[in-house]
């Protein structure tokens, strides 16, 4: 059973969960769980059943899908405050998860059991929309990404992203290929030319920004 000030903090954080039915919100912290795994806990998998509706208490989930040859692209991440669309997709298409979820830092969720969402999606209206409303807006940001992926060079997108991260952005090259969905090595080369022009600093897991309006620049095309 959760306590009484757990079920505050997630009606704090999700308020389609307040003023529920009484029975079902008995039912919902007498089933529901709260689970705290560290940083680089894998939650889910391509194949995986999904069991249940994770919300996130506290943290950061990356979302990804990796290729036959190993390389991964993020897909978006889910913080504080958010749930994933991807286990709500599988809910309501009675299917197995297609990406990667990762614990990026220490991650604490509230499961609701895959009945319970059924019972609250059907009899709770805000947590309805709740739902609906994450899935538009989480499709909206797919969209863009594949629109990124398809229309724009890779040294554009990594000059947006630094832009964007900047001006210190702590991650090894390797992350950052993974985010933008390229190899290692084409990240590792590009970052060497933007320091050779003086755009950023280099150092062991961190990239410096020095010159943000010459990547706002290249990254506007």
């Amino acid at each position: 059973m959760i306590s009484s000030a757990a079920a505050e903090q997630i009606e704090t954080l999700f308020p389609a969960l307040r003023g529920l039915p009484e029975a079902l919100r008995t039912a919902l912290y007498a089933k529901g769980a709260l689970h705290t795994v560290p940083a680089g806990t894998a939650l889910f998998s391509p194949g995986a059943p999904c069991t249940g509706f994770p919300l996130v208490i506290d943290g950061v989930v990356r979302v990804g899908k990796t290729t036959p040859n190993g390389r991964e692209i993020l897909l978006y991440r889910v913080q504080t405050g958010e749930s994933c669309i991807l286990s709500s997709g599988c809910l309501l298409g009675h299917s197995e998860y297609s990406a990667n979820g990762v614990a990026e830092t220490e991650v604490t969720l509230f499961h609701i059991p895959a009945g319970l969402f059924q019972e609250l999606l059907l009899a709770v209206p805000a947590f309805r929309e709740f739902v609906f409303g994450m899935l538009g807006a989480r499709l909206a940001e797919v969209m863009e990404l594949v629109e990124e992926v398809a229309f724009h060079r890779v040294d554009e997108r990594l000059a947006r992203l630094l832009v964007h991260r900047g001006p210190v952005l702590n991650a090894s090259h390797q992350a950052i290929a993974d985010e933008l969905g390229s190899a290692r090595e084409v990240i590792s080369r590009l970052l060497g030319s933007f320091e050779h022009r003086g755009w950023v600093q280099l150092a062991r897991e961190r990239v410096t920004v020095t010159d943000p309006k010459a990547l706002a620049a290249l990254a506007a095309g």
